[in-house]
């Protein structure tokens, strides 16, 4: 395995395989054999573009949800972090240490909607003991993409 191959597509995957192989030093043969494999063996697991969804008039509504969890017996928090990632609204699922058991990244149109599915679907599972919902208000860097302009906000700069 290439970690730098991996690195370069985790940064860029539109990176063409000439460009991987002259970046990494090897045959395009080479990289299209690695990259084919990786594939195979599950560790490059998709390709996805970063979308900056607040320049599109239908936005939606991203909201980070700590739940707080009992595992059972002999299956832990893998049945709970399964039955969630099952749903169309969940990004992304983690399972965390410290005060929540499990981050979940949901997706709707409205903030209404979020809450919606929190109440109705996410707080209503047998092993969920607690929810704690924090909207996304501004997304500043997301995957290692910076999701900001560089022209400056100087909102922050006041003077006396």
């Amino acid at each position: 395995m290439n970690l730098k191959l991996l690195k370069l597509l985790s940064k860029n995957a539109r990176y063409k395989t000439e460009e991987l192989a002259a970046m990494t030093g090897r045959t395009e043969e080479d990289v299209s054999t690695e990259i084919a494999q990786m594939e195979k063996d599950g560790l490059i697991r998709g390709y996805k573009a970063v979308v900056d969804w607040e320049r599109m008039d239908s936005a939606y509504v991203s909201a980070i949800i700590e739940l707080k969890v009992t595992p059972k017996a002999g299956l832990g928090f893998e049945e709970v972090a399964r039955r969630v990632m099952k749903y169309p609204e969940v990004e992304s699922v983690y399972l965390m240490s410290g005060g929540y058991d499990l981050s979940v990244m949901v997706k709707g149109k409205t903030f209404q909607e979020v809450a919606l599915f929190v109440a109705k679907e996410l707080s209503t599972i047998d092993s969920v003991l607690s929810t704690s919902t924090h909207f996304v208000l501004r997304r500043y860097k997301e995957l290692d993409v910076e999701m900001v302009e560089t022209n400056g906000d100087d909102r922050g700069t006041f003077s006396l």
